[in-house]
């Protein structure tokens, strides 16, 4: 009589080899990919590895295509701040890679292991003065991306005039784009929360919320500051 012996399947993580960040570069042009100092498992259990990865290879396709479209014309000089201010909205090419290169850039800075709490330094008082508290600022931030239809952004930004406030934009726009169409202010971007599906869908399905609320537990409250005062100096 033959023994059978059950086998466990693999699991996703098996199946699939999870790779190393700092092998990925962009092919050459104006704009280079935003390297992380942390590997794909860092942000365990918020974030799996399969999802950072395949969202931070979703980074370098917007960085590539950006390069491809403004090669040869006057945008290669350009930063990435400028081509948002002055492009054509009715554009799709560059106004979708130009927004997905600039979008990730900074949600990618802005995000790492062993962070999470609550900001500090200048950009404490300041959220407590221009939302209350922290707690409240968590609360709106929260209800304004779980009430976000489709793709988009919800992002906290430096108004005009110098406060802080909630925007929300479709697709890869953002608050930098003059022309484009933002739910709130515009103004300049500190922190972003990214709400495709690439973002979470693998880790939380249609639990949107719960990505959400997890995503508080990986902002890098202190990068987010640096953001903060670099944008006040300008």
């Amino acid at each position: 009589m033959t023994e059978v012996v059950e086998v466990p399947l693999p699991t996703v993580q098996e199946k699939i080899k999870i790779g190393n960040p700092n092998d990925l570069k962009a092919n050459e042009g104006s704009f280079q990919l935003g390297k992380i100092s942390f590997g794909y498992d860092a942000l365990v259990p918020d974030l799996s590895a399969l999802t950072l990865e395949s969202h931070y290879k979703n980074y370098l396709y917007y960085t590539n295509s950006l390069n491809k479209t403004i090669a040869g014309t006057d945008k290669e000089n350009l930063s990435i701040e400028d081509i948002l201010a002055k492009l054509d909205i009715n554009d799709p090419e560059i106004r979708n890679n130009a927004g997905g290169y600039y979008n990730h850039s900074l949600y990618f800075k802005s995000i790492g292991p062993k962070a999470g709490g609550e900001p500090k330094d200048t950009l404490a008082s300041k959220i407590t003065k221009d939302f209350g508290s922290f707690s409240n600022f968590k609360t709106v931030f929260k209800e304004t991306a779980t009430k976000q239809f489709g793709s988009g952004w919800v992002w906290l930004v430096v108004d005009k005039t110098g406060v802080l406030q909630l925007s929300t934009t479709q697709n890869q726009d953002n608050p930098l784009m003059t022309y484009a169409p933002v739910i709130g202010f515009h103004g300049t971007p500190i922190l972003g929360i990214d709400l495709w599906e690439h973002a979470y869908f693998l880790d939380y399905q249609y639990k949107k919320k719960n990505y959400i609320d997890h995503f508080f537990n990986i902002v890098d409250w202190e990068k987010v500051n640096e953001n903060y005062k670099t944008t006040f100096k300008k």
